[in-house]
């Protein structure tokens, strides 16, 4: 039967989270065929949260333990995997991760005698059955490589320690399987091991049942000292967060350095000599690391990563931080013993048995941030003069990193807060279309990016809707935004044709350009000159799209039967290099059809170049979808597979129609007597739609427009009466190019007053100009008829 003898499954993870490689293990274990995973996300198989496991892979090299899986039969298993983050053969980086699976039970463990001296011995030892799967391995070699036997158990060398020195081991062991003699591979294992010596181990009867394999000791450093890594580099401070630069500090000095350490921060750094000799009775930090070598007992209970330390001023951590200077402590004098007893923050000092304990000032450019505190078993002995030096140059460095870290924090979440307030917090109240967006800001430390997006309703139903880019990141880019969002709701509220609101933008650009230069001669994209832009503007009487964009990707339009295509706008020149015409493009789309703006970062995805990020949006709008969310979660989940290096504003809008019986429209003559005509128009329709109670106002209105389109504008006239939903919009077009304009009567004057009663009479009122003529409009509301 399958799956009586002990294999190993083994799978490979890229970045992304995507499986690139299933073996025929894997396929055993879990019952699904490589073709049916590879391409798929590792979180499908998962019957866990995802975000939990990616949490616990962020920003390490190597991570062990269980992992609940889904069996392709649909029962859970529960497994224990060992994973390593390596560089892949295209030159990127992966995740290998493996587990054993051994369904036989391991062999029972030998007399007292032996078992003391194989776990107690000071060299590196494993016993690899004649699979060359691991059965045992002794302490040291769990300091050694930071796991637990657990973890290592059933596996080969080969996936416990990825490289070519554990295939040259693993070629000895084979050897010395087969031939019955020792052999030896001169290759190191890592940083703090050397080669290796394998020994077969024989039967009563001389029969080789397993190795034993024996690592040495690096012969530069006697045995049990701690080596830095090689290079002497840390790599604190590499981490976008603080935390993450504190746990590296951790991984670098455990076990090579100390036991057990811990890192503990200061809410707000600690500066001049004053305010360090003025400490108070107790200091407050937080903790943000916490490491120990994989014995068995682990930190031990009380305060944990992200809770606050509470520190009297007698404690370790409060005497380093009063002197700025590394302190040496015996964990056996009575001080530092009553404080690690009773306080909960040092209960992991407790807990690990270290008798030494070295406190080390996390010491930056902007002062003290907090300290970090390193043990030693007792058996290592105390820290010499070059551990001192090792630990405060480590921790130097992961000074500067969670410095810097909080210094891109502070700046990422100021200009966060700042996009966030000129971004749209709700969309508009209107009817001509259903929208959705989404907006999602970049992982990068360049900073939050310029991209934008408004929906901003307009005269006669209509509705503008536009996206831009602006060039840069971080805090100057999101003010550039602002300014110019709200350019363009100004230009978009008195009615500018597509083309010719660029065409202003473009001007505003150049203006800003200017007096940013003059400023600062050296500013880099100065007031937004390479910002891109999309205008369009939708009017649901004519079910007509008129746009306009400025070097931004042109728009996409999915017609109600699927077919998904990209409207052909003339690119235009980005905003800023002034001169250079822009060009409006008018189309019709059928009602039910969705229209997608989006910024360039939606295509730009590392991962992929831009043909292959078109096949994927066209793919995922072309597929129906019960909802425009799910449009945008869609779009999204097939273009990216990480965090975007980019600002992505993606809005999804679904077009909506106001039909023939709810708009009416009447050609009217240039003569004064039409004016009583079109006040019947008007009644007579308001009560075909139920608006009696509006008739009053309305012919008020639509006298006072019709009767200025007559006296001061040119033929053809024509009236035109939107119903919409809540709102009554009454329209005269007529063929001149003059704008009317409200005007204050004399006591004795015969005229003047038609406007401004207009203006008091309707809610909004106003001037659009067309190619030819203009259109003055006012809106009622009929909620308070």
């Amino acid at each position: 039967m399958e799956r009586q003898s002990t294999y190993t499954a083994t799978a490979t993870i890229d970045e992304q989270g995507i499986l690139t490689g299933w073996s025929e293990g894997a396929r055993r274990l879990l019952g699904y065929d490589s073709p049916a995973v590879v391409g798929r996300s590792a979180t499908a198989l998962l019957a866990a949260d995802g975000a939990a496991v990616r949490r616990a892979l962020s920003g390490r090299t190597r991570w062990n333990g269980t992992v609940p899986l889904r069996h392709q039969d649909g029962r859970l298993v529960e497994l224990d995997v060992l994973a390593h983050r390596r560089t892949s053969g295209t030159g990127g980086t992966e995740w290998l991760v493996v587990s054993a699976v051994a369904p036989r039970p391991q062999p029972p463990r030998g007399e007292p005698l032996e078992e003391w001296t194989f776990l107690q011995s000071p060299f590196p030892l494993a016993i690899f059955d004649a699979e060359l799967r691991l059965v045992r391995a002794n302490r040291r070699l769990e300091r050694a490589l930071a796991l637990p036997e657990a973890a290592m158990r059933g596996l080969g060398l080969a996936h416990i320690v990825p490289g070519a020195a554990s295939a040259e081991a693993d070629r000895a062991m084979r050897l010395a399987l087969e031939s019955g003699r020792p052999q030896r591979a001169p290759a190191r294992l890592g940083p703090d091991l050397g080669g290796t010596t394998v020994t077969p181990l024989k039967d009563a009867d001389g029969r080789v049942r397993a190795v034993c394999l024996s690592v040495e000791q690096p012969s530069a450093e006697p045995a049990g000292r701690p080596r830095p890594p090689d290079g002497a580099e840390a790599p604190a401070g590499t981490a976008a967060d603080q935390a993450r630069a504190a746990q590296e500090l951790g991984e670098v000095t455990v076990p090579r350095l100390a036991d057990v350490m811990a890192v503990d921060l200061l809410d707000s750094p600690l500066t001049g000599t004053e305010a360090r000799a003025h400490l108070p009775d107790r200091v407050v930090l937080r903790r943000a690391a916490l490491r120990a070598v994989p014995d068995g007992d682990g930190p031990g209970r009380g305060t944990g990563v992200g809770e606050a330390v509470v520190c009297p001023a007698d404690s370790p951590p409060a005497r380093c931080l009063a002197m700025a200077g590394p302190q040496l402590f015996d964990t056996a004098d009575p001080a530092v013993a009553e404080w690690a007893a009773l306080d909960p923050g040092a209960a992991w000092l407790r807990a690990s048995g270290a008798r030494t304990l070295l406190a080390v000032p996390l010491l930056a450019a902007g002062g003290t941030l907090g300290v970090a505190l390193f043990g030693r078993h007792p058996e290592r002995g105390p820290f010499g003069p070059e551990e001192l030096r090792l630990a405060e140059e480590f921790s130097a460095k992961a000074a500067a990193g969670i410095e810097q870290a909080r210094g891109y924090s502070r700046s990422r979440t100021t200009t966060m807060a700042l996009q966030r307030s000129l971004l749209p917090h709700t969309l508009p109240d209107q009817e001509a279309l259903e929208i959705a967006t989404r907006y999602l800001p970049a992982a990068t430390r360049a900073g939050v990016g310029g991209d934008w997006f408004d929906v901003i309703p307009l005269s006669g139903a209509r509705v503008g809707l536009v996206v831009g880019d602006v060039v840069g990141h971080g805090i100057r880019a999101s003010a550039t935004m602002g300014r110019l969002r709200m350019a363009v709701r100004t230009l978009a509220d008195v009615d500018l044709p597509a083309d010719e609101l660029l065409t202003h933008l473009d001007d505003l650009v150049l203006r800003l350009a200017a007096d940013e230069s003059s400023a600062d001669p050296d500013a880099d994209s100065a007031g937004g000159i390479g910002t891109t832009c999309l205008y369009t503007v939708y009017d649901p009487v004519t079910r007509r799209c008129t746009m306009a964009r400025a070097g931004h990707p042109p728009p996409a339009a999915v017609t109600p039967d699927g077919t998904v295509r990209f409207l052909d706008v003339p690119a235009g020149p980005p905003l800023g290099l002034g001169g250079l015409p822009f060009e409006a493009f008018e189309t019709e789309l059928p009602e039910g059809s969705l229209l997608v703006l989006y910024t360039d970062g939606l295509l730009e995805a590392r991962d992929h170049d831009i043909d292959e990020a078109l096949d994927k949006m066209f793919a995922a709008l072309g597929r129906p979808a019960k909802s425009l969310e799910s449009v945008c979660d869609r779009v999204l989940a097939e273009l990216l597979s990480h965090r975007p290096d980019d600002d992505i504003a993606l809005l999804v809008a679904r077009t909506r129609a106001l039909h023939e019986d709810l708009v009416a429209s009447w050609q009217l003559d240039d003569k004064p007597t039409v004016v009583s005509l079109a006040r019947r128009y008007a009644t007579e329709q308001l009560t075909v739609w139920g608006l009696d109670e509006a008739a009053f106002t309305t012919e008020l209105m639509v006298s006072e427009l019709v009767t200025n389109a007559i006296r001061y504008g040119r033929p053809p006239i024509r009236l035109r009466l939107i119903h919409r939903g809540n709102t009554l919009i009454s329209e005269v077009y007529d063929s001149s190019g003059t704008t009317p304009h409200m005007r204050r009567a004399r006591i004795f004057d015969e005229g003047g007053r038609g406007l401004l009663l207009v203006a008091q009479l309707a809610e909004r009122w106003g001037t659009r100009h067309d190619r030819v003529g203009k259109t003055v409009w006012a809106e009622q509301s009929l909620t308070a008829l």
